[in-house]
């Protein structure tokens, strides 16, 4: 299934894409794609609905997150070794863990904001992980089994305010609409292998990024159970899991966003965002 919300900001409707890319409209059914319907059972009830039985959404109704209400956003930093080389960083013996505001979550094709004061803000498309089962102490083995699908997120940075400002990582990836989030939630049963995804990232119709989440160097089994040690997940927790190279920090020389561009991106099979930058309101830029 393809999980989605659709709406104004604050007032989405929970929907599902049709097998011709048509919005059908869930309302008579759940309330949202939230935590409370992320559980194996709602999924699995959801899947039985036949989507021609399903109200037609007419228009283009703008798309918001792909789950709402998402207690933790979690990332992973550094988690491509051609990544970690660009940024002139060590692959790490261990996963870094850092947390983005969930306040940062916007929809998939949301306007960006470049925030007051900045001059680095940069781009990384990344696979989502969102949790539907409760997990604690989970093994490898069984980590699958703790999430309700995937989707596309774009973890936009300002990278002076993360490196450069003193102190953890968060100061930079928090912004608001920081997080674009969807276009849908792809459950777990579509993708069977998290592992060998094509993902892609453009900047005014020009490609940055072009990668494989074959070569992450932590995968999303070992990510869920590893979390999971730490900190108990919840549904509709969002696991990012890091980015493949080409992001502008890595270009000779650095390349940063400015007010005015489009940025498109897509992961194979999870659909695509694109996002307009524009700077933050009030802002001199």
């Amino acid at each position: 299934m393809r999980l989605l919300r659709f709406g104004p900001p604050g007032q989405e409707r929970p929907g599902m894409l049709d097998n011709e890319g048509r919005i059908r409209d869930l309302s008579a059914w759940i309330d949202d794609i939230s935590a409370e319907t992320l559980s194996p059972d709602t999924l699995a009830h959801l899947s039985s609905i036949s989507t021609e039985e399903l109200p037609l959404v007419e228009g283009t109704p703008r798309l918001g997150p792909c789950v709402g209400g998402s207690r933790k956003f979690i990332c992973v930093g550094l988690n491509y070794s051609d990544h970690a080389a660009e940024t002139h960083a060590v692959v790490p013996p261990e996963p870094i863990l850092f947390m983005k505001s969930p306040h940062a979550i916007v929809g998939p094709n949301d306007d960006v904001e470049i925030p007051r004061g900045s001059e680095k803000t940069d781009w990384e498309v990344e696979l989502g992980v969102i949790i539907g089962k409760k997990a604690k102490y989970v093994s490898e083995d069984d980590a699958l089994e703790h999430v309700a699908g995937y989707c596309v997120i774009n973890d936009l940075s300002e990278r002076a305010f993360q490196i450069e400002r003193q102190g953890q990582w968060m100061k930079g990836k928090s912004c608001d609409t920081f997080g674009p989030t969807g276009p849908w939630l792809v459950t777990r049963d579509e993708i069977p292998d998290p592992q060998n995804l094509t993902l892609w990232l453009e900047v005014d119709g020009h490609r940055f990024q072009q990668g494989s989440t074959a070569t992450m160097v932590y995968g999303v089994r070992y990510l869920v159970s590893y979390i999971s040690q730490f900190m108990t997940l919840y549904p509709g927790d969002i696991i990012s899991t890091g980015t493949p190279p080409g992001v502008g920090m890595g270009q000779t020389p650095p390349i940063y966003l400015k007010p005015g561009q489009t940025l498109r991106l897509g992961i194979e099979g999870l659909g695509e965002q694109q996002q307009f930058t524009r700077a933050e309101s009030g802002s001199q830029q």
